[in-house]
């Protein structure tokens, strides 16, 4: 068996050919690709507004800039993460606070979160971590209780529902990614969306250096100045995405309904193939309808995980484990936090390997996994 990806891009001769056409335009940078993105991103996740930036990155970082976060402000997510969801809240300047997950989805414990609530508490970045979805509804009360900003990490749950309802479509902002091994891509890629007009206005400016050419948000403007003025209202940055990468994101939308059919499929094969084997994997909140990214299985003896993780690595099966607990990493101990504050996510992360998950896998690869998961376990 050739190796098996954990995760890879899909990309077809639709998707080549809208780049090429999109090359052959005229427009490089910022362009009409880019708004048609934005508007088809909108109708898919169930907000009125889309911002397109280069990376899950940069769009986490400038919805954490529309928090207002100051140095002594904590915002509150999951170790369980890519470091960016936490990071974003470094770069304005202020503390990320980790609650612990639930064990058995592997998803922020709104409980939990509840006990770390201070005075000091600005926002909250619930991680819809793996694909598998935050009870929306349940956070989004506890934000207007408390009066925080609520932004949504759905970098791994495109295409995924709460309660029937699109994730754009509750308060606050939504972060989404286009890496390649996320469910579509745009190469590197991200955006950020919301349903409010005042926010989505702000977003624009800190894509673009904080630079507006709208008139109607200009402040020293005269009638002296020619159709060339603009200004700079914020401190912004360049996270502006191509035209052709945004012809790609259009091209690759209108497979999603075929990469969520193709993910569910692999996922409920790996679901029944594991269940009578001492493993754990990712259960499904009764309030979500997800479009997986990852699937992830616990070993119940976590001292097997580095032989297991090895033999099937030996198997061309390129398993990978999602993710070490963001407050282990070097720098977040260098800062001071300690390992302990998260056990259940600690415990977890002991025991975890990512298994391979993209709509390219055939029937006959996965089986190969299932059989090597066997193997290899037993």
């Amino acid at each position: 068996m050739d190796f098996i990806h954990y995760g890879t891009q899909y990309i077809d001769d639709d998707d080549i050919s809208e780049v090429i056409d999109s090359l052959k335009s005229g427009f490089l940078t910022t362009g009409p690709k880019v708004i048609e993105f934005e508007k088809a991103l909108s109708e898919t996740v169930g907000s009125r507004f889309a911002v397109a930036v280069n990376s899950g990155t940069a769009a986490l970082h400038i919805a954490a800039m529309l928090a207002e976060l100051h140095p002594e402000d904590e915002v509150i997510t999951s170790p369980i993460t890519f470091a960016a969801s936490s990071n974003c809240v470094l770069y304005c300047g202020a503390k990320p606070i980790f609650a612990d997950i639930c064990p058995d989805t592997m998803l922020l414990d709104i409980e939990s979160v509840k006990s770390k609530i201070t005075a000091k508490t600005r926002a909250i970045i619930p991680v819809h971590y793996g694909g598998e979805m935050c009870d929306m509804d349940a956070f989004a009360c506890l934000a207007e209780e408390y009066g925080l900003v609520l932004i949504q990490d759905a970098a791994h749950s495109l295409g995924g529902l709460i309660r029937g309802k699109p994730q754009g479509a509750y308060l606050g902002m939504q972060i989404w990614s286009f890496h390649p091994v996320k469910t579509i891509t745009t190469g590197e890629g991200g955006a950020v969306t919301t349903n409010d007009e005042s926010v989505y206005e702000k977003l624009i400016r800190y894509r673009t250096h904080g630079i507006t050419r709208d008139n109607s948000q200009f402040v020293q403007h005269s009638e002296d100045d020619g159709a060339w003025y603009y200004e700079m209202l914020d401190l912004g940055y360049n996270y502006r995405l191509t035209d052709f990468q945004c012809a790609l994101g259009i091209s690759q939308l209108k497979k999603l309904k075929g990469f969520a059919q193709r993910r569910k499929e692999i996922v409920a094969r790996y679901n029944t193939a594991f269940d009578d084997m001492d493993v754990l994997v990712q259960k499904t909140p009764e309030w979500s309808d997800p479009v997986r990214h990852l699937y992830t299985i616990r070993l119940c003896d976590k001292s097997q995980r580095r032989v297991v993780y090895e033999q099937l690595q030996k198997k061309n099966i390129g398993v990978n484990v999602h993710y070490i607990p963001v407050y282990w990493l070097p720098y977040y101990q260098k800062i001071g936090y300690e390992r302990g504050i998260c056990p259940i996510a600690e415990d977890s992360y002991e025991r975890m390997i990512t298994l391979p998950l993209h709509p390219s896998l055939s029937n006959e690869q996965v089986e190969y996994v299932i059989e090597a998961v066997r193997d290899v376990v037993s």
